[in-house]
């Protein structure tokens, strides 16, 4: 059929393959959806589609395989609508994907390229793959230069640099038949490599990795303030000024020329990219008076030495205006331990862990986040924390688990001890903060996830002498000898004490005040009232914020190697794509979790025209990752266990998630095979194997697993020890009984990620409340079903199995308060006696 005839033909007359496309692209999408286009369609009277007519469509939605865009076409098809009409209303739409599912079958652009933000020195790739009647031809252009060796599919630049940042375009030939694709500007960061934390470059996700860096200017001078994220497709950017947006402020750089006192302010930038916003830290622009330099006698200087005057003038000046407080770098190490082989699973430290470590990250956080670390991995984890501390740094350790203290001393439980467990097992965090003194750190902050009940089993009352600094910060979940709770829920959410946390922690203050405001939060939440608040206690005598700049200082040499330390254990391997004798090509791509999550996905890009079945995976692991092949190779993420980042990984792929890399001892080789059924064969399918080593990525490379030497000082059992603030010293006694706390609740969706350990930031207390962090004897076990009330971050009880497979909850901010109330109201509570 001709162009011209294809055009005018009646949208009735569409064939289904490419109306069922057409209807789909046209739901999903939001604001140049089936109800954009019959806006755009009602202002042509021709057709006479009104607001009843919209409203029908909306209202059929049940009807016509659910499809209110096919209700509409079909509409529009019996007033006359042709082809070539919705063409032109589609294209008034800017909706390119809708329009091409109306292009004739002689080019068909399946994949088209993205647009993309990278850091500087790293691999890009952008892919545009069509399909057509005879063999297809590429050629990619720069603007409007031909690319060299840009007459593939996939046009690959290694490494890009700055001057590689652009707009590109791919035009697809076959036979006569030409056809573009969609434009994708490249913006590349020209980032140091201690902000290059790879492992997070994930697809379609916004990651800050250039923070904006408070400014000390002067009148008349010109301001410059710096941010970007990496991101698939681009972020967008809108500057702030004291909370209020800016005119014109819309680009990575923020430049104002001829700057005057009113300029003076907190800048911060909200970056966005599809649903996904994130801002940077705010900082501080101080705008000075110009200071005219007076001599009262003649004096010979070359105008290098009058600059100089001046500027030495100014900061002087600068300096008396305010008093900013930096760090020479910022370090987090985040343990969150679930697993645990003699003592209750947990399941929230993951998503608590996880949502930390990426407003971490917006800080300016070098983050390393684990989980489920035996004791030796537990202490040369932090080990390898305090080489990355030195003078000034900010030292941020965040842990959420089983835990419990004794006269004032806090223990972190790792996940192999025994049952029951003391001190000479677990890791104690006043011996961390001593080594941490010792590095002379700026700031040492303590946010402890975890219960604070009495162990019985450790007699043990070692003594450390902690120096007296005015830098230290502990932030406990709950109080001295009480539980810290998480919810018995097959959903993952935040704990109680992150869900509060989070919506606090990019706040511009004191780091003190914003745990005040934390614990204010969650005073105020009915479901653990009187069971559980936060304790802060601070040594605190400065303004020290986690918003801080950093300003290397005399340590930059220190910094720049510590950096580079930090980012060799975060690099991902770079995508591959393998070539298989029979002519199929397979991606395999590869994310992140966790430091020590790896997540790899394949994806078949290429197969043979004869070729009728073709499915790649992987294969053969290392016995030291202990992987489940039945949660390998699955059609979608939730089903092997990654739900973190689903909304983050490509569709259409098969995936696996290796977690533990801590474990690993050697490199990481296994196979990837391909399976494939070809028209002119009946027999079984054919198999092709490649093996592929991706070296040790991630955390494996700082082999955590390796022995640790029994006089380190790490072992807390052979420490004296002393707590930094005042001891508790109260008799030991016995933990009471035990309490499982449960709440009724129908079926609700939250957003987030699965787990129970806290409420979601919507859900207040509609998921049982499934007790403590913490404590140090077993207990009892329960009938699947019993509703009762548990402490569970607490190693006072004992649940059997693990948790069910849960799907991916979905957020609600209705307001819910009078269900609210029913729930907390029937709040049961039953006593068991202790078993040991």
């Amino acid at each position: 059929m001709s162009d011209s005839l294809e055009r005018s033909s009646n949208i009735n007359f569409l064939r289904e393959p490419a109306l069922g496309r057409l209807c789909w692209v046209l739901d999903k999408t939001s604001s140049k959806g089936w109800r954009r286009l019959g806006e755009v369609v009602a202002s042509d009277r021709r057709f006479k589609v009104s607001s009843n007519d919209i409203e029908t469509c909306s209202l059929k939605v049940m009807k016509l395989e659910g499809s209110p865009s096919r209700t509409l076409l079909r509409l529009l098809g019996e007033r006359g609508c042709t082809v070539g009409h919705l063409s032109d209303y589609l294209n008034t739409m800017g909706n390119s994907e809708a329009l091409q599912c109306l292009k004739p079958p002689g080019i068909q652009i399946v994949i088209q390229p993205q647009s993309v933000a990278i850091l500087s020195g790293r691999n890009l790739r952008l892919s545009c793959y069509a399909m057509g009647k005879s063999r297809v031809h590429y050629q990619w252009f720069k603007t409007r230069e031909e690319m060299p060796n840009g007459s593939s599919p996939d046009l690959v630049i290694s490494p890009v640099c700055v001057k590689d940042a652009g707009f590109y375009i791919c035009r697809v030939n076959c036979g006569d038949a030409c056809e573009f694709s969609k434009w994708a500007q490249v913006d590349v960061l020209d980032v140091a490599t201690s902000y290059g934390q790879s492992y997070h470059s994930l697809e379609s996700s916004v990651k800050v990795v250039i923070q904006p860096q408070a400014q000390q200017v002067l009148a008349g001078e010109t301001l410059q303030l710096e941010c970007g994220a990496m991101g698939r497709p681009i972020p967008c950017y809108q500057w702030y000024r004291n909370g209020v947006p800016l005119h014109n402020a819309s680009k990575r750089k923020l430049v104002i020329p001829n700057v005057a006192p009113e300029h003076h302010g907190k800048y911060r930038c909200e970056i966005s990219s599809n649903s996904e916003r994130v801002w940077t830290g705010e900082v501080d622009v101080v705008i000075g008076p110009r200071i005219s330099i007076q001599f009262s006698g003649a004096m010979e200087c070359s105008e290098d030495d009058f600059y100089g005057l001046e500027a030495g003038a100014s900061e002087l000046l600068l300096n008396t205006v305010t008093e900013q407080l930096n760090a020479t770098d910022k370090v987090a190490l985040l343990i969150g331990n679930l697993s645990y082989r003699n003592h209750p699973k947990l399941k929230a430290p993951m998503v608590d862990v996880y949502d930390l470590t990426n407003l971490l990250h917006q800080l300016n956080f070098k983050v390393v986040s684990l989980l489920d670390l035996t004791e030796s991995e537990m202490r040369n984890a932090v080990e390898e924390f305090l080489r990355l501390l030195h003078k000034g740094v900010y030292g941020l350790l965040y842990y959420a688990g089983h835990g419990y203290e004794n006269y004032g001393n806090s223990f972190m439980v790792p996940v192999d001890v025994p049952n029951p467990y003391r001190s000479a097992n677990c890791l104690c965090v006043q011996s961390i903060l001593k080594l941490m003194q010792e590095k002379e750190t700026g700031l040492n902050v303590f946010l402890l996830d975890m219960c604070r009940k009495r162990n019985i089993h450790d007699e043990a009352t070692p003594n450390i002498v902690l120096k007296v600094t005015a830098n230290i910060v502990f932030g406990y979940a709950t109080c001295q000898d009480a539980e810290a709770f998480e919810l018995s829920s097959s959903e993952f959410t935040n704990g109680v004490f992150v869900k509060f946390l989070k919506k606090r922690l990019l706040d511009d203050e004191k780091i003190t005040v914003v745990l005040d405001r934390v614990a204010e939060d969650m005073g105020q939440f009915d479901a653990t009232k009187g069971k559980q608040a936060l304790e802060i206690r601070s040594s605190l005598s400065e303004r020290r914020a986690l918003t801080d700049p950093i300003l290397p200082g005399n340590c930059a040499d220190i910094t720049l190697a510590h950096s580079r330390q930090w980012a060799k254990v975060h690099e991902l391997p770079e995508i591959m794509c393998l070539d298989f004798d029979c002519g199929a090509q397979i991606k395999l791509g590869f994310a992140a979790e966790f430091s020590n999550v790896l997540v790899i996905y394949t994806h078949i890009i290429k197969k043979p025209n004869d070729m009728n079945f073709c499915q790649a995976h992987v294969t053969d692991f290392s016995q030291d990752l202990d992987v489940d092949p039945k949660e390998m190779n699955r059609n979608t993420p939730e089903e092997t266990g990654i739900y973190l980042l689903s909304r983050m990984l490509p569709q259409h792929c098969l995936y696996t998630r290796l977690s533990s890399l801590q474990k690993l001892r050697e490199e990481l080789v296994f196979t990837v095979c391909l399976q494939g059924t070809f028209t002119t064969m009946e027999d079984d399918p054919v198999r092709w194997t490649k093996s592929v080593n991706i070296s040790k990525p991630l955390i494996a490379r700082l082999d955590l697993h390796r022995p640790v030497c029994r006089n380190s000082c790490l072992h807390t059992c052979l420490m004296p020890h002393s707590p930094c603030n005042s001891p508790c010293h109260s008799p030991c006694h016995s933990p009471g009984a035990k309490r499982r706390h449960y709440l009724e609740q129908p079926q609700i969706h939250s957003y987030g990620h699965l787990s129970p350990h806290c409420l979601s930031p919507y859900l207040d207390v509609y998921e049982p409340l499934q007790g403590a962090v913490g404590g140090c004897v077993d207990s009892f076990y329960d009938n699947l079903g019993q509703s009762q009330y548990e402490p569970s971050y607490c190693s006072t009880t004992e649940t059997t199995g693990s948790p069910g497979r849960p799907s991916i909850p979905i957020e609600t901010t209705d307001d819910m308060n009078e269900l609210q109330t029913v729930f907390i109201n029937s709040l049961q509570f039953e006593h068991q006696s202790d078993t040991y």
